[in-house]
């Protein structure tokens, strides 16, 4: 017999050998049939795997991660068999869920069509329809490498070729479909109901522009109709809300062909830019930060000195200069480290924080490229926090303080991750151990609840992510937090204790935007273009009804320019009508419209984005108004 504890602290004893799926059903019929996989011991299992000795088990379904990856991998086995039942000559290669879905990738002579997507629809439907078994066998790396040949599937072949020589591999068998897998996988094809698959690209073989493109198409998998069908509405409104077609309208920025991945930014962005990049700083002096600037390009020694050269160098522009290699800085934490040592410091200097809005460029392939989400060259929202050890958590818990005030000012939600060390880190196991407790220990104590990222750190250290939720439910990376216990070691980062021996400070690296850019797509998207009037390019736009009230309203235009509110006049020979549709198209919060009745009482008529029009009032009300609601950041 052994010992199976359960997630609510159970201990349950069974038969050595009871499967994963058989531990479900004894627990309940419900949670059997709506079972996707297994934690045992802490690893994602299949729910065939047999538990031999005391474990811990829990039952994953659709509404964990480990589950949501484990329906969404089935169904991609279900799209597959339904393309080789249609489409016999296509050639598997790889298949796996993703954030949103799933993707599987076939090599075809043509891509696939709307038409033909239709068709695999419908004949995914009668696979589920079967309620075909799963069924998992292994085979040695020889036998299983001749049974992907008979089958001619050279992209599997490839795959099984590329494990080690004593590898015992695993497939799958769903009636006439085979498949290459490591799983896990539901039971059978039934769970897989609501589904739909969403488009069709082109993909490299393995990622590589040297090899084959093949056709990826990818779908999604829920287990009800409603749930589908809200996410397929999110998507829509996400379209709407697309930050570069908002950007082009609302004369944010521009993406060109002269500079692919370096977005131009035109007046107005510039406007929401710098209204950040002022907010940014007015809350770091609060904070204790002062700001420095870096030379975007800094030579190739100091970035051997960092370990950029060695971990980072593929994602690096490099140029030489006097016939030594030299680097744009694809981060400014170096430069950082230069700063800290152009003076002796004390521990009474500790903790300091350094500021910096520091311009970096990172290679990205082409394809990659996405708007101001992903780009080249971009503006990172840097600070490095100087520090003793045992200033560690408190500095953290300011930080985390910090970042949370920003967002929510933005309105957006978030969750915590904490990255662990990845396999190519440097550093000692003590120093990993130091820094990863104390970001956990931090967090434990502010009462964060948080998700563990296994080796998805640093190469330098550990760290915390910020995952924000926008207006429509969409998740992005942001805000960071990295603790170092490396760069202050390679660059002999000192400061003199109270005893006057010299030590060696810990360093934080830290973002709240993030990426400036990034950061304005995200809030373009969460806002739908209608920024807050803090933020918004143009403030309030004075209309005058006609050619006769232009003096009056470049009298009112004056004064709310003297009040410090970005205003605009539409002096145009248009009709009043007119000009509210094109203010209302573009986003601005209030709208000022001036004709006989307001000149002859010395009063304005307001509109505004939020309630429409809202009647006659004196300009100096509407002025105190708007300010507040500046001042407020409301």
């Amino acid at each position: 017999m052994i010992k199976v504890s359960l997630k609510d602290g159970v201990v349950k004893e069974y038969n050595a050998g009871i499967t994963v799926f058989e531990i479900a059903k004894d627990i309940s019929e419900g949670l059997a049939r709506n079972a996707c996989c297994g934690l045992v011991n802490g690893n994602v299992e299949d729910l065939r795997f047999a538990v031999n000795e005391d474990s811990t088990v829990e039952i994953c379904t659709f509404d964990t991660p480990e589950g949501k990856r484990a329906f969404r991998h089935t169904a991609s086995h279900v799209m597959a068999q339904a393309i080789k039942r249609l489409y016999p000559d296509t050639k598997l290669a790889i298949g796996p869920s993703i954030d949103d879905g799933f993707y599987y990738d076939f090599d075809r002579e043509k891509a696939f069509t709307h038409e033909e997507l239709e068709a695999i629809e419908k004949e995914m439907k009668k696979i589920v329809k079967e309620d075909i078994p799963l069924e998992r066998f292994e085979l040695p790396r020889e036998e299983a490498i001749k049974f992907m040949e008979e089958k001619g599937e050279p992209y599997k072949v490839e795959l099984i070729q590329d494990l080690p020589e004593d590898a015992v591999i695993s497939f799958y068998k769903q009636g006439d479909f085979t498949d290459l897998c490591a799983g896990p996988h539901l039971m059978s094809t039934k769970p897989i109901k609501a589904f739909k698959l969403m488009s069709v690209a082109g993909a490299y073989w393995r990622g590589s522009e040297k090899n084959k493109m093949l056709s990826r198409i990818y779908g999604t998998a829920y287990t009800k109709a409603s749930d589908l069908e809200a996410y397929i509405t999110m998507l829509e409104e996400a379209k709407k809300r697309d930050h570069r077609k908002l950007g082009k309208e609302l004369k944010l920025f521009a993406l060109l062909d002269e500079g692919p991945g370096f977005p131009f930014f035109l007046p107005n962005g510039m406007t929401v830019k710098n209204t950040l990049i002022d907010y940014w700083r007015e809350i770091h002096k609060k904070a204790g930060y002062v700001e420095v600037s870096t030379p975007i390009i800094l030579s190739r020694q100091l970035w051997e000195t960092s370990g950029h050269w060695d971990h980072y160098k593929e994602n690096m522009y490099t140029t030489v200069i006097d016939d030594q290699d030299f680097a744009i800085k694809p981060m400014n934490c170096p430069g950082g480290m230069l700063v800290y040592k152009q003076e002796i410091h004390s521990y009474r200097d500790l903790p300091l924080r350094v500021g910096e809005l520091g311009i970096v460029h990172r290679h990205e392939k082409s394809g990659a490229l996405h708007g101001l989400m992903r780009v080249r060259c971009f503006t990172q929202d840097d600070a490095h926090i100087f520090m003793t050890e045992d200033q560690i958590r408190d500095e953290i818990k300011g930080v985390v303080e910090l970042i949370d005030g920003v967002y929510k000012l933005f309105g957006f939600k978030y969750h915590v991750e904490l990255s662990t060390r990845p396999e190519n880190s440097m550093g000692s196991d003590e120093a990993w151990e130091k820094a990863t407790d104390g970001l956990r220990g931090a967090l434990e104590d502010m009462g964060l609840d948080y998700v563990v990222n296994e080796g998805d750190g640093a190469f330098y250290g550990p760290k915390i992510d910020f995952h924000l939720q926008d207006s429509i439910g969409r998740t992005w990376q942001c805000g960071t937090i990295q603790l170092d216990m490396q760069l202050p070691e390679r660059f002999e980062l000192e400061y003199i204790d109270k005893d006057g021996t010299k030590k060696r400070p810990v360093m934080i690296h830290r973002v709240c935007f993030g990426s400036i850019e990034r950061f304005i797509g995200i809030l373009i998207e969460h806002f739908a273009g209608m920024f807050p009037t803090w933020l918004a390019p143009v403030q309030v736009k004075v209309l005058p009804i006609s050619e006769k009230f232009i003096d009056y309203a470049e009298s009112v235009k004056a004064q709310l320019d003297e009040a410090g509110i970005r205003v605009e006049l539409d002096n145009r020979d248009e009709k009043i009508g007119y000009k509210i549709r094109e203010a209302r198209n573009e986003r601005v919060p209030y709208m000022i419209v001036v004709g006989e009745k307001d000149k002859e009482a010395n009063k304005v008529s307001l509109r505004s984005r939020a309630n429409g029009e809202e009647g006659q009032f004196d300009l100096a009300d509407v002025i105190a108004r708007i300010t507040k609601e500046i001042k407020d950041r409301a």
